[in-house]
This record gives C-alpha cells, structure tokens and sequence, in this order.
C-alpha cells in the first residue's frame, strides 16, 4: 500500500512532492544526495523564448527564516531547453512541469506552440513576468490579464495548464477565479513575495533591480492562508508552494487544499530535505493508519 500516492487532473503521482521551479535545475542537480525518482514531480527551471543571462549584481540573499532572490530567470531559451534539457528531464522519472514565462504574449504562445511537439505532464505558467508591453506590470496582477494570458494559452497549447499565481496580485481569490474561467485546468500557488534589502555601508539597494523575490519559511503561514483561501473557491486542483521546511508544512498544505506540494528554498537549507520529507511523511501516515488521499482538503 502506498499511502503517499495522489493524482493532480488524471496523472499519478507516487507522492505529493515536486521540485519547485528555480530550486530544482532540471532534475540533476540533487542526484549525488538521493534517487532523483524518489520525488513525485519537477517543475522545471523557468524558460522564456529567448535565452535571458539573468540579472546583474547580487542575485542572493538570505534573511531571517528566507532568502531573496533577483536571479532574473537565467534560461538557454526555448529551443535550446527542448533540444538538450527536456529530453533528460523526461528520463528521470518524476512527472515533469515545463515552467514558462515571459515578457510579451507573442513570446508566450510561440514557446507553447513549439512545446506542442514534445511529450511531458504539465505547462507551469509563471504569469508573475514583468508584461514590458503594459508598462512593466506583471500579467499576473490584475484580473483581466491573467483570464487573458490563460486564455489565450490555452486555444494554442494542447499541454494541461497549470497558472502559477503571484501573492502580490490585487486579489489572489479573484485572480484565480479569474484563471479559471480562461481555463486553466489548475493552479499553482504561491509565487514569491516583493521584497527588498539595503546595504547599510553603500547606502544603497542590495539589488540592482531594487527589489526581490522573498521566499522559505517566512513565507509559509501567508502562503498556507492563500492556499485554503484559493482552494476552497475554485473547482480545479491546487498544487501548494511557500515555505515548506518539513513533513508536517506538507501535511498542512495538503489539509488546506493542496493535491501537490512544491519543495523549494529548503532543498538549498538541506539537500537531502526531499528525502527526509518523504520518509517522515510515511512514517507519520503509517502511526495515523491513514494515506494522503484521506486527509486532503479536510480543513
């Protein structure tokens, strides 16, 4: 009996776990620590059409209980990442999330339509993505947009579309609706916080863009009230991220809504952090003679 095993919209999982996307690589990058196909799932490094080099300057910094980020979405690009990247992402085992952004939607529609040849799970889409045709806002703020970037994905894509939410959206309830009536099969949620840091010796931002991503356990309690909130509000699966730093985060996750649960700044805290996730998650299953199946959705 495998009481971690789930599905997330007609696809097996052997447990609830995946690499959340930038924390993950490609797949590889935790091998030396454990059997890459011991994790449920991986949502793949963002990719974007064009190869991005990522931003300048201080790309990392860890703050109390989390770590900001202005990495930038450093990717090979479209072509590059199905040539060399997805075909060995597919033969590891896990299920497999291509992560996709963009700056334009004429640049998002072109990556789907060429991902429409290749053969994996899932589209994540990251509409959290600066639109520099809109004055720079995310799609992902307002309503309008993210009902529009999923819509329009969705006529050209023949992937199941996954929306990954940002927590900085004007309403993170609304624009799910919102998604959903564009037709995202599901949900991911949520993407990083806007922070920032000031370097008191320079007298100036850390980072070059002046404010980051925040993500880890800080994180964990808002992403865990959006999750419930979210989930309790729409008909389509929610895949949880924010703050996971062990089994009973997950647990949580999974009683508030969550099919899936993202691990991602904890596989920098401890690499073999999936692993451990894992094991005490069934040992806790085992002592409780219950399965994940059971407790989902339960709070």
């Amino acid at each position: 009996m495998n009481r971690l095993e789930t599905e997330f919209l007609g696809v097996k999982f052997k447990n609830p776990l995946v690499g959340a996307s930038g924390t993950y690589g490609y797949g590889e990058d935790y091998k030396d620590y454990y059997p890459v196909d011991l994790i449920g799932g991986i949502s793949s490094k963002g990719v974007t059409f064009n190869p991005k080099p990522g931003n300048s300057g201080i790309r990392l910094q860890e703050t109390p209980s989390g770590l900001l980020n202005s990495i930038g979405l450093e990717n090979p690009g479209i072509h590059e990442f199905v040539k060399h990247e997805l075909k060995d992402m597919t033969n590891l085992g896990p299920r497999i999330f291509v992560n996709l952004g963009s700056n334009t939607l004429d640049e998002y529609l072109k990556s789907a339509e060429i991902l429409n040849d290749y053969e994996f799970d899932f589209i994540e889409l990251n509409i959290s993505c600066p639109n520099v045709k809109e004055g720079g806002m995310a799609f992902g703020i307002k309503c309008e947009s993210s009902e529009m970037i999923t819509r329009k994905i969705k006529e050209i894509s023949k992937h199941k579309i996954v929306v990954k939410l940002s927590p900085n959206a004007e309403n993170i309830v609304e624009n799910a609706l919102a998604v959903e009536e564009g037709g995202a099969d599901g949900i991911s949620l949520v993407n990083t916080f806007l922070g920032m840091a000031i370097d008191l010796d320079k007298r100036k931002p850390v980072f070059d863009n002046v404010y980051a991503g925040l993500s880890g356990p800080a994180i964990k309690p808002i992403a865990l009230r959006m999750v419930h909130q979210v989930a309790h509000a729409v008909d389509i699966p929610v895949m949880a991220i924010g703050g996971v730093a062990g089994y009973r985060d997950v647990l949580e996750f999974i009683m508030a809504g969550a099919k899936l649960v993202q691990v991602g700044t904890y596989n920098f805290m401890n690499p073999y952090g999936v692993k451990e996730i894992l094991e005490d998650l069934e040992k806790y299953l085992e002592k409780n003679n219950t399965t994940i199946k059971d407790i989902y959705k339960i709070i």
